[in-house]
């Protein structure tokens, strides 16, 4: 397994080829997944594995009134981001995740395809960080490749893969995970450009506890009998 400096000096060579490729259908698909968990003006989001900033850049558009705090191993990579992206309130930070905290209290928590590249034995210390800064209910976005996709290209196509590119198993996501707080609410598959499922989209919640739990109207109970058994 390569060391620090390895996965450092790697992305710092990594800057062109992402300054080549901008901002992606991929980054796109998080974006549009963030707002759709509730992303709004005010949330503070913290990004892990920023990179030189291309989802940043969309996410820092919908939050102008929150904070945002983009984190990477590169120093080239965390240059490029504030030189392009950074302000007032868009904050970028050389960190590894290990001893990460932040007088900032998260809303959201995003990993664009990053998690894949951080040493599996290193989740369990990674995901305490992060419960440490969230808020309660905070939720976490996960987008990796799918497993078996990435076990097909490690064997087809190895040259396309980065330093680290670990097919991280569901077992190995909840056991560094749940035990800091944190719940799998969905796990959806999709694909880019190919024509087997390719990426994973994966929501952790915070503190999906039951607050209220009643039944619905009489009419509404109708609906969705009528909707399930004729739609």
């Amino acid at each position: 397994m390569a060391n620090k400096e390895e996965v450092e000096e790697f992305y710092d060579e990594f800057v062109d080829k992402q300054k080549n490729i901008g901002v992606s259908v991929r980054h796109r698909l998080i974006h549009k997944k963030l707002k759709s968990l509730g992303l709004n003006p005010n949330s503070n989001v913290l990004e892990i594995g920023c990179g030189i900033g291309t989802v940043s850049s969309l996410i820092i558009k919908s939050i102008p009134s929150g904070k945002f705090v983009g984190v990477d191993i590169s120093p080239e990579s965390i240059e490029t981001a504030k030189k392009l992206f950074g302000s007032s309130n868009a904050t970028f930070l050389v960190d590894d995740m290990s001893d990460f905290t932040s007088d900032i209290k998260f809303d959201f928590i995003v990993f664009p395809d990053v998690l894949e590249h951080i040493p599996v034995e290193q989740h369990s210390r990674l995901f305490e960080n992060v419960a440490r800064v969230c808020k309660q209910d905070a939720i976490v976005l996960i987008n990796i490749p799918e497993p078996n996709a990435l076990n097909w290209t490690r064997e087809h196509n190895p040259e396309v893969l980065q330093i680290i590119d670990q097919s991280l198993s569901m077992q190995d996501l909840l056991n560094n995970t749940y035990p800091h707080g944190f719940q799998v609410h969905s796990i959806i598959p999709y694909a880019i450009h190919t024509n087997r499922d390719n990426y994973l989209s994966i929501v952790l919640k915070r503190d999906p506890s039951v607050k209220d739990l009643r039944l619905k109207g009489k009419w509404s109970q109708l609906f969705q009998n009528l909707k399930v058994k004729y739609l």
